[in-house]
């Protein structure tokens, strides 16, 4: 396996790479609609991921003002029960905050804290400062920092985003490594001169043939041999 090497910092996508976000949305729909005759759970979840992705790319084309991941996911939300037939405000306040309460996948934990003995580690995140907060307390994800792309009133894959990270982590660009399992956030990360490393998810959003990042990866514990094999 190739090492990549001259790396002073590593920085994680959160949603998708870190963290499970359509299981643990599925679950949450699913304990919502329990008591509506609604079945079809992975056609709310896609209505709401399907919201997201639309209401973040009007907001990079600059057709609607910047809100947080907290308003859009109320929105989502509120489709949802729309949709499924369910009107009680407490389950449509609770599901609202289902991006807050995903699971790891089963690497991130332990992947994370190795990592953290050799790297400084940063999260870079679409999720609001307060969700990030609150989905990293519940998966037990623990960075050096974690920064929200709230802080720049942009969504990945604004430009904006990764020049956060870049300059939080202090150094040249190509000095920081990007982490993701979607190809687009290491796209993003590629313009503004980042390192890039893609690892595999089942959910995630793989390269296509033209795609040339600096590592290609099964899961953490490969990309943890490639980065510290020096």
């Amino acid at each position: 396996m190739a090492e990549i090497c001259d790396i002073e910092v590593v920085v994680f996508d959160v949603l998708g790479t870190l963290v499970d976000e359509r299981s643990g949305l599925r679950a949450e729909i699913r304990e919502a609609v329990s008591a509506s005759p609604y079945a079809s759970v992975d056609e709310l979840c896609t209505l709401w991921q399907q919201h997201v992705e639309v209401e973040q790319q009007r907001i990079t084309e600059g057709h609607r003002t910047y809100v947080n991941t907290e308003i859009i996911d109320s929105e989502a939300a509120q489709r949802v029960a729309d949709h499924a037939g369910f009107a009680d405000p407490t389950t449509i306040a609770r599901l609202a905050t289902a991006g807050q309460r995903l699971p790891p996948w089963g690497d991130s934990v332990a992947g994370l804290a190795r990592l953290a003995q050799r790297f400084p580690v940063l999260g870079l995140s679409n999720a609001s400062r307060t969700a990030l907060l609150r989905l990293n307390a519940h998966a037990g994800l623990r960075w050096h920092q974690a920064l929200s792309a709230e802080a720049v009133l942009a969504y990945k894959p604004a430009p904006e985003v990764y020049q956060l990270a870049v300059d939080v982590a202090g150094c040249p660009p190509e000095r920081v490594l990007m982490v993701a399992a979607h190809a687009w956030d290491l796209r993003g990360a590629q313009a503004k001169g980042m390192r890039t490393a893609y690892v595999q998810r089942p959910v995630g959003d793989p390269p296509t043939n033209s795609d040339v990042f600096d590592g290609r990866f099964d899961g953490l514990d490969e990309l943890l041999t490639a980065l510290t094999a020096r």
